[in-house]
């Protein structure tokens, strides 16, 4: 297999394959299969030493990528649908990392106008559905709880609409309508249960994981509404009404606080839930599943744990801090790294003093005469506080409702 080396505009580099056959006799336009699992293993590579729980059907999809990385040989043998299935499993593992796989075009459309996809269709058309109800749990923070309920709603909620609303329009295309009936019941039922999550939180007053969901939601309608965007759905099309553009658009059949939603996230999460790019600089933060970045602003209790983590060296942390300094002056309206910071720096014995050994001495003086350093010092009770009596007193134009 040929092998082809390419540099983002990051700076990353990563590899694609020339279009080629496997030994099963698959043709491949994207990403080897074997170079992916190297991939998931620079960005997360404590799924392979035993760190996760991978047993039980939900989590077999962790099971899968450990499996195949013992047995490379393996994967010469793929079909498509197994190719599909190691992308899902891939993408899964590393959507709540900082550096994800890049496949989301490969499972949201191009695996689905393979050559050979009439046999494997329904295969991976079932596979994307039992997808709905994989966990998750171990491989992201960035979560929002119903803990009434013990509901949980992250990014991968996102990516789960973005793969089903492009398994939709394949199905439909290869004249599979039964199968996309289904499909799209199971895309409407995880925007209802997203709808009555942020309903039942606003009726809870539960401020701060209104907001979390907020953000959340944002993001998985907006996953979706881009595929919606990239199969070119019709206009007309009854369906494509029903779930497009449902943070943005009021639609009689579901509630306006996903509208409402869309707004509070604009106002005041947008700024804080990127794609953390400074963050990709401090590689420690890649070795343990308990570091992945969770929602922002709210990042106070994972500073803590970075800094109490004795796995992490004093270098490490202050690896981190100036990955988080970075960050902020890169976003300078977000409040999410100063918030891990102050966590972070007051889990250590000495505070800032703890690091400074292992820092420049000109960056130490910069962050102590910052906004960012300023930021910090407001407790984490206050400025949750503070962020609840805005969201109390928000009105959002167009959508009669308030918090």
């Amino acid at each position: 297999m040929l092998a082809i080396s390419l540099l983002t505009s990051e700076g990353v580099k990563f590899e694609i394959m020339a279009k080629k056959q496997l030994q099963s006799g698959l043709t491949l336009n994207g990403i080897a299969p074997n170079i992916l699992l190297k991939h998931v293993e620079n960005t997360a590579p404590f799924l392979f030493k035993g760190a996760l729980d991978t047993t039980g059907p939900d989590r077999a999809f962790l099971a899968k990528l450990v499996f195949y990385k013992k047995n490379l040989h393996l994967l010469k043998n793929i079909d498509l649908s197994e190719y599909f299935h190691i992308c899902m499993a891939a993408h899964w593992s590393t959507a709540g990392t900082f550096v994800p796989t890049d496949v989301d075009n490969q499972i949201r459309e191009g695996l689905w106008r393979h050559g050979e996809i009439g046999k494997h269709i329904e295969k991976m058309a079932k596979l994307t559905i039992a997808s709905w109800t994989w966990d998750y749990s171990q491989v992201t923070n960035r979560k929002s709880y119903n803990l009434t309920s013990n509901q949980v709603m992250s990014t991968h909620e996102g990516t789960w609409l973005s793969v089903a609303i492009g398994a939709y329009c394949a199905l439909l295309k290869n004249k599979r309508l039964a199968l996309a009936a289904v499909m799209a019941e199971v895309i409407v039922a995880e925007a209802v249960k997203e709808e009555k999550l942020l309903l039942e939180l606003r009726e809870k007053r539960d401020h701060i994981n209104f907001l979390r969901s907020c953000a959340l939601m944002a993001h998985n309608f907006g996953d979706l509404d881009r595929v919606v965007d990239q199969w070119q759905m019709s206009e007309d099309d009854p369906f494509r009404q029903r779930i497009y553009k449902l943070g943005h658009k009021l639609n009689e059949a579901h509630s306006p606080i996903l509208v409402y939603a869309g707004l509070v996230n604009k106002e005041f999460l947008s700024v804080e839930n990127h794609r953390h790019m400074s963050l990709r600089q401090a590689k420690c933060l890649r070795n343990s599943e308990k570091y992945l970045v969770p929602v922002g602003p709210f990042m106070d209790t994972w500073g803590e744990v970075l800094g109490t983590d004795p796995h992490l060296t004093l270098l490490e942390k202050a690896e981190i801090i100036s990955a988080f300094f970075e960050g902020h002056k890169r976003q300078d309206q977000a409040f999410g790294y100063a918030r891990a910071f102050r966590g972070l720096i007051n889990s250590l014995p000495d505070g800032l003093r703890s690091l400074e050994a292992h820092m420049p001495f000109d960056l130490v003086l910069e962050i102590k005469k910052s906004k960012f350093y300023e930021s910090a010092q407001i407790s984490k009770d206050e400025f949750e506080q503070n962020l609840s009596d805005r969201l109390d007193n928000f009105t959002s134009p167009g959508v009669n409702l308030r918090f």
